[in-house]
């Protein structure tokens, strides 16, 4: 691991679940988290609310507009290359974010970390091994299930001109987001799991907690 400022160690303990929406990343952190007495941060979750104050204080920064875009131009402007560019060229800076979150944070035992923006490119320097990150995708028939089943992953929550438009704009892009995900991974080395629906959400947390099985002790008690 670099010379990464770590004050309480937690940086160096964590382990790391990445990946494309609607993978399970959520459920399959909780499952290993509740079996093995760990604590999950998750990033999704501060990244909307917790980080916002930072967002615009960085805008104000930069001299940008403080207000959040339209939801028409987040959505239905662009195309999904332009989404997805915009996309992963913000995320180094959402990730230090992050990284001040969990360097607050002492556990005896690892933390998981969870969520899209934990991109394996940018905690690779953190980790002494790739065991410690899992990325998990899904496939598309799986992705169209959880569109199916899941009504925040079917619809926007947000007023648009054009729903369908950009609905679409919206797959398209998280499609070219997860695809980078797995490529850097494979790259990097870290495990990447394909979630297709074969295996419910309990088997796909063994898989993950097997990779993570150094860093993990014996399970707590039920």
């Amino acid at each position: 691991m670099p010379d990464v400022w770590d004050p309480h160690g937690s940086l160096r303990r964590a382990l790391w679940i990445g990946g494309a929406q609607w993978s399970g990343k959520t459920t399959v952190a909780e499952l290993i988290a509740r079996k093995h007495g760990l604590t999950v941060y998750h990033y999704d979750y501060h990244d909307a609310r917790g980080h916002q104050d930072r967002r615009i204080a960085r805008r104000v920064a930069l001299g940008e507009p403080v207000e959040d875009p339209t939801p028409d131009h987040v959505w239905s402007d662009r195309s999904p290359e332009e989404m997805a560019a915009e996309t992963l060229a913000g995320f180094p800076v959402r990730f230090e974010w992050a990284l001040d979150d969990l360097r607050a944070l002492f556990t005896g035992r690892p933390a998981i970390a969870e969520g899209w923006g934990l991109r394996p490119e940018l905690v690779a320097p953190l980790l002494d091994s790739p065991r410690r990150m899992v990325v998990l995708v899904p496939t598309e028939d799986f992705r169209q299930h959880q569109l199916r089943t899941l009504p925040r992953a079917g619809t926007l929550d947000v007023p648009v001109t054009g729903p369908a438009r950009s609905q679409a704009n919206r797959l398209a892009r998280d499609r070219l987001v997860a695809e980078d995900a797995a490529r850097n991974a494979r790259r990097l080395g870290i495990r990447v799991i394909e979630v297709d629906g074969t295996l419910d959400a309990v088997a796909v947390a063994a898989e993950v907690a097997e990779c993570f099985a150094p860093y993990l002790g014996a399970p707590t008690a039920a």
